[in-house]
């Protein structure tokens, strides 16, 4: 089954090209580093949520949010049919490099362009995902128009998966991401206008599933511990979530660096890993 990459901007979200100069190679850097070093710390949250809703042969998935593909490519695994959309072009590369056999790009069909175009053309999605984590930033508004509109293409009673933080006090990762926080909320970044990491609340995910006109069906919780070679690849994956982004925007690169750094630091082992165990939430919503 063929798999369809659209680069879709979410409304009142910024979007990132890798032929924008001067910030090309940064991003494309940044992209690596996802795909290379973060995106598989979600795996379990991913596999958690196909598990429970059966996806395999026949289902027809859309991944908003997806990323350099992983998650596509684990549904793939499964016999599903994959789409996904994303505002990262720099990723989507990666995403078309892992969903795309060498040697045979035509079993690729590759668009450009809004939701519309990421839907299949003989029938409508059976699944939706958002697994990028709720309450990062000020992209929930945005998620909210995508999740409607992606909705409007899936068959009535479609299961919508929603991912995000569990409670901070299980989320060792919080303390750390705070830096981000603390940063974008600086004199700096309120003159830039940044909005950086926020708290997770305990109702996110119904909120943002009522704002999108969904019906809640059910959630679970995973545990998705952060695991990296050393404090160097801790921190480029950190750096490549978009968590920083409004930090690094709204204060030196050097300095966001050297306070995630500091951070770190009670999470690093003896042997130069460090860990920082999570617990991420999923809903269960459905298409009305």
């Amino acid at each position: 089954m063929s798999p369809t990459l659209v680069r879709h901007q979410l409304p009142n979200t910024g979007s990132m090209r890798c032929d924008d100069p001067p910030a090309a190679a940064g991003a494309r850097a940044r992209a690596r580093d996802w795909a290379e070093i973060q995106e598989r710390m979600l795996v379990p949250l991913y596999e958690a949520a196909y598990e429970r809703l059966g996806v395999g042969p026949g289902t027809r998935l859309l991944g908003l949010g997806c990323g350099s593909g992983l998650a596509l490519l684990l549904a793939a695994a499964r016999g599903a049919q994959v789409s996904g959309v994303d505002a990262d072009e720099c990723r989507l590369e990666l995403a078309r490099e892992r969903l795309t056999p060498d040697g045979m790009p035509e079993v690729t069909r590759l668009v450009s362009g809004g939701l519309a175009d990421a839907a299949p053309e003989d029938a409508a999605f059976t699944v939706v995902t958002a697994f990028h984590p709720v309450g990062c930033g000020s992209s929930a508004g945005g998620l909210t128009a995508s999740l409607t509109a992606a909705a409007a293409l899936a068959e009535r009673g479609s299961a919508v998966v929603l991912g995000g933080w569990g409670p901070v006090e299980r989320c060792a990762t919080s303390g750390v991401l705070r830096v981000a926080q603390r940063l974008a909320d600086s004199p700096a970044g309120f003159a830039a206008g940044s909005a950086g990491w926020r708290l997770a609340g305990r109702d996110d995910l119904e909120e943002l599933a009522d704002r999108a006109g969904l019906r809640p069906d059910g959630s679970g919780r995973v545990s998705c511990p952060f695991g990296y070679a050393d404090m160097a690849s801790a921190v480029r994956g950190l750096l490549s979530t978009g968590l920083f982004d409004a930090a690094l925007e709204a204060t030196e690169p050097r300095q966001v660096e050297k306070e995630l750094t500091e951070a770190l630091h009670p999470h690093q082992r003896a042997d130069g890993t460090v860990w920082m165990p999570n617990v991420f939430r999923y809903l269960i919503a459905r298409t009305r």
